[in-house]
C-alpha cells in the first residue's frame, strides 16, 4: 500500500466565503473519485483545519501500489478535477508519498 498526501494553500486573493467555497469544491471532486480510479483504496479531504495551520486543506489517499499511484495521476476522471477545482486556486502544494 502506498501514501499519497498533499496540503495545499489557497492564493491570498481569495475572500474567507471564497476559500470556503473551493475547499467544499475541492472536497468534493476529489472524495467523488472513489470508485473511479483503479488502485484507490481511500481518499479523505480535510478542509476543516486549526487557525495554527499553515496549510489550508489536505488530501490523504491510499493506494494498492505505487503504480497505481502513477495511475491515478494521468486518470482522466483526476486531471478533470485537479485542473477545474485545485489548480486555478492554489498557490502552493506539499507532497509526501510513502508506502505502509
Amino acid at each position: 500500500m502506498v501514501k499519497h498526501v498533499i496540503l495545499w494553500q489557497l492564493k491570498d486573493e481569495l475572500s474567507d466565503a471564497e476559500k470556503a467555497a473551493v475547499k467544499a469544491g475541492i472536497k468534493e471532486g476529489l472524495e467523488g473519485l472513489a470508485g473511479k480510479v483503479p488502485g484507490l483504496v481511500e481518499v479523505h479531504v480535510n478542509i476543516n483545519g486549526l487557525p495554527s495551520s499553515t496549510a489550508d486543506l489536505m488530501l490523504d489517499t491510499t493506494f494498492e501500489s505505487a503504480e497505481a499511484l502513477k495511475g491515478y495521476s494521468v486518470h482522466p476522471a483526476h486531471v478533470a478535477v485537479a485542473d477545474s477545482k485545485v489548480r486555478p486556486y492554489t498557490k502552493a502544494r506539499f507532497c509526501l508519498d510513502y508506502e505502509v
